[in-house]
């Protein structure tokens, strides 16, 4: 257990200080056009919402398009408001995959773009568009070489009515399934494009006789509960299982929707589409991945006083040795920090993340790379910290002068974290460390020979 914790050490240190050579700095007297500097940066970072069609209010794909913007784009990026990326760079791991944030020459190239006028420069350094599916286009599919996923799982309907309160809408939907199957691939959507104006989010939850301890989902009194299997969300859109783990749908599922509809301004009848993407029959993936909502507070809950700044805590015993797969913090608007630290076995405390900027309009889930990913033995104890402004400086609070409780509408509050964990056995963990240590010297030598 020492040698596990001793390379456990070494993995989260390396990935959360390694120093990555920045790549030297523009000459200064060079003038950035759109064509050359800009349009590459928003091609990888912004069009995945700035498109026609699309969630963002603007598209940003061509320079007729982007150049009215020029200087609200100065503004969001400088403030690192946009593209939406909270995790505090400071501390914990900073390696990602999906990571959306730019680097700081990126955000210096679009400010000196800005101040020097916004040119466009020459078409010919234009790159070629970036193909980007439908927005009511499958996101994975073309990945796995298919049209659609493996099975679609949809909601009933529900019409939101112009001008009503927010509704939860919760059916529980037959999946169909006669035998067990993994999966390697989820994503979620609304049915329409209108419904993408109403659907705050949607949960699904996977109800099934689960068996095995470290997949249940139990009550206060024992009692087995549906698992959390996906959501949808802004900025959220699926995911995928990392090579040699996948999440087991067993006969008879069903999928329990829990979808949070708000007013759109008009009749919306909209559904939720589950997509599924199955590994192929007779390969089954090594270990099993389960999606755990990871409380932010104690027993007592959510209880913030008026023009107060409040921090709760909550706990989640590792019942067995873990790959962390991701991080993603979940609060309502109150909602101003929230971290995720691992206390392991020896006493030892480490920092995996902290988001220090939360905000309620982006439900980013943080996906760790694949050398970043934290490896924990069983009794790691994982802490969430969560800090909630009803103060006048939040200026996404409703009213700094009310006591706020739980509760599902937005104007309540709740704190968890949505974790994806990977679970191993003792000699597939201390395989998997072996493997991570190799990686990071092997990374550490050839960032040694680049200096």
């Amino acid at each position: 257990m020492r040698g596990m914790t001793r390379a456990l050490g070494i993995a989260t240190a390396a990935a959360a200080f390694a120093v990555i050579a920045a790549a030297p700095a523009a000459a200064a007297e060079a003038k950035p056009t759109f064509t050359k500097d800009i349009a590459p940066i928003f091609q990888e970072k912004c069009e995945a919402c700035h498109r026609t069609d699309s969630i963002a209010p603007m598209s940003l794909v061509t320079y007729e398009e982007a150049r009215p913007w020029a200087r609200s784009i100065k503004t969001r990026v400088v403030a690192r408001q946009m593209p939406p990326w909270h995790i505090d760079k400071t501390v914990g791991i900073q390696e990602f995959k999906y990571d959306r944030s730019l680097s700081d020459d990126q955000v210096e190239t679009i400010a000196r773009w800005v101040d020097q006028g916004a040119p466009k420069g020459d078409p010919k350094d234009m790159p070629a568009p970036k193909v980007w599916p439908t927005e009511q286009g499958w996101n994975f599919a073309a990945l796995f070489g298919q049209k659609e996923p493996d099975l679609i799982v949809r909601s009933t309907p529900w019409t939101q009515k112009a001008g009503a309160n927010d509704t939860w809408w919760k059916p529980i939907v037959e999946t169909g399934l006669t035998e067990p199957r993994w999966v390697r691939a989820i994503e979620a959507r609304p049915g329409t494009v209108k419904g993408r104006k109403i659907t705050h989010h949607a949960v699904e939850r996977l109800i099934q006789d689960e068996t095995d301890p470290l997949a249940q989902n139990l009550d206060a009194n024992g009692n087995q509960q549906a698992g959390t299997f996906m959501e949808w969300a802004v900025g959220k859109q699926g995911e995928i299982m990392r090579p040699g783990s996948g999440k087991l749908m067993l006969p008879g599922a069903k999928i329990g929707f829990d979808v949070h509809y708000s007013s759109g301004g008009e009749d919306i009848t909209d559904i939720v589409e589950l997509g599924i993407y199955f590994y192929p029959k007779g390969q089954e993936p090594k270990f099993r991945q389960v999606l755990h909502l990871m409380g932010g507070t104690n027993s007592a809950g959510v209880d913030i006083p008026p023009n107060t700044v409040k921090a709760t805590q909550g706990f989640f015993v590792l019942r067995e040795n873990a790959r962390i797969e991701s991080f993603q913090p979940h609060m309502h608007l109150r909602g101003k920090a929230m971290s995720m630290e691992a206390i392991l076995p020896t006493g030892q405390v480490a920092m995996l993340s902290h988001v220090n900027n939360f905000n309620f309009n982006w439900h980013n889930s943080y996906v760790y790379a694949d050398d970043a990913a934290p490896l924990l033995p069983k009794g790691t104890i994982i802490k969430v910290t969560a800090w909630h402004d009803n103060t006048t400086a939040n200026a996404n609070n409703p009213d700094p002068n009310v006591w706020v409780g739980y509760g599902d509408r937005t104007v309540d509050e709740m704190a968890h974290a949505w974790v994806n964990v990977t679970y191993m056995g003792d000699d597939d963990f201390k395989a998997e460390l072996e493997t991570r240590k190799a990686s990071l010297a092997q990374k550490n030598t050839q960032q040694h020979q680049q200096q």
